[in-house]
């Protein structure tokens, strides 16, 4: 088990707000929660709002700024969605159970909806690229 899942919802996102979550526990996974954390209880277009704040302050606290990708993370968030939509899940560790597509196959996910690497393409880390395949629900 990830060690994120040693914290309650509001400490995870408290902790991560104030930039003490440490990097080697903020996984893919966990990255997953925030968003699912933020959809579940602002709703999806204060969630996008707010993870881009947060994961922005968070990378440049560590010195990582050049990791950020604001398509990833939109398109991310926009996945949680879709899911959250159709789960029966209220809790992260089951909604994760329910859907393991987002967890062990999220590149192949987001491939469906892109036909270029958004995780190395350098506009793609600066501007939100809309998808050219499929669009987001």
């Amino acid at each position: 088990m990830e060690l994120h899942f040693n914290l309650s919802d509001s400490d995870f996102e408290n902790k991560f707000n104030r930039c003490e979550l440490n990097p080697s526990d903020f996984s893919h996974e966990a990255h997953l929660r925030l968003a699912w954390i933020n959809i579940n209880k602002y709703g999806i277009k204060q969630a996008e709002i707010n993870i881009q704040h947060q994961l922005r302050k968070y990378v440049e606290f560590f010195g990582a700024k050049d990791k950020y990708n604001i398509t990833l993370t939109l398109a991310a968030i926009e996945a949680v969605y879709h899911f959250i939509l159709k789960s029966n899940s209220d809790n992260f560790k089951d909604f994760i159970t329910e859907f393991p597509r987002l967890k062990y196959n999220f590149k192949e996910l987001i491939d469906c909806h892109y036909s270029f690497d958004i995780y190395h393409f350098e506009k793609a880390k600066k501007e939100f690229l809309q998808p050219d395949l499929v669009p987001f629900d």
